[in-house]
């Protein structure tokens, strides 16, 4: 964890070297989670939260790089012979989005996205089982979505994070990514940064 606080300060810092101006902000929504690829048939999506903190850095007036550190609850539902299940995936994400201004106030953005897994869990009849070793640390994906900026510092979003990489640690032929929907509400402190 301390590593990666460090990769953010030292990101912001080289940005802010030639950026027209740098703001912070949080978000908080909810996640349409689920797991895609191999054998996924039986998983269903699972409507979780995430949560964090963000940087704009303008570098110019209609376009931003927008890095983030997201707190973010993902996995799948799963029905297991009438056995219901959550597979709970939880992750410390990493996006660097860069985020293009298209109209007043409306931007889209796309980038990769790092997420560094914090706990994976799989519960059942009010039961847990902790499956964290089987799944790999490091999770690479991609993000695209819209934004819409308010003058007052409120701003709404919409993401789709396509897993690029296999979640799972073992060895065998079957691969699995995660696939989330986020739905986000922020609020930008300041700055000069943004084409919010």
């Amino acid at each position: 964890m301390k590593k990666l606080i460090l990769l953010v300060a030292v990101m912001l810092f080289a940005f802010n070297v030639n950026a027209q101006g740098v703001d912070f902000g949080v978000k908080a929504g909810v996640n349409f989670a689920s797991i895609g690829g191999d054998e996924a048939d039986d998983f269903g999506s699972r409507t979780s939260f995430h949560f964090g903190v963000t940087a704009g850095i303008g570098v110019s007036d209609n376009f931003n790089v927008q890095p983030e550190l997201v707190y973010s609850s993902q996995g799948a539902s799963l029905d297991i012979e009438g056995i219901d299940a959550d597979i709970k995936l939880d992750y410390v994400n990493l996006p660097i989005m860069a985020q293009f201004q298209v109209a007043d106030g409306f931007s889209i953005e796309l980038g990769p996205q790092f997420g560094f897994l914090m706990s994976a869990k799989v519960e059942a009849d009010g039961e847990e089982e902790d499956i964290k070793d089987d799944l790999k640390g490091l999770d690479i994906g991609a993000g695209v979505g819209v934004n819409y900026a308010m003058a007052s510092g409120l701003n709404i979003g919409a993401r789709y994070n396509l897993g690029l990489s296999d979640i799972n640690d073992g060895e065998g032929d079957i691969s699995n990514q995660n696939n989330v929907i986020q739905v986000s509400i922020g609020y930008r402190f300041g700055g000069g940064g943004g084409n919010d």
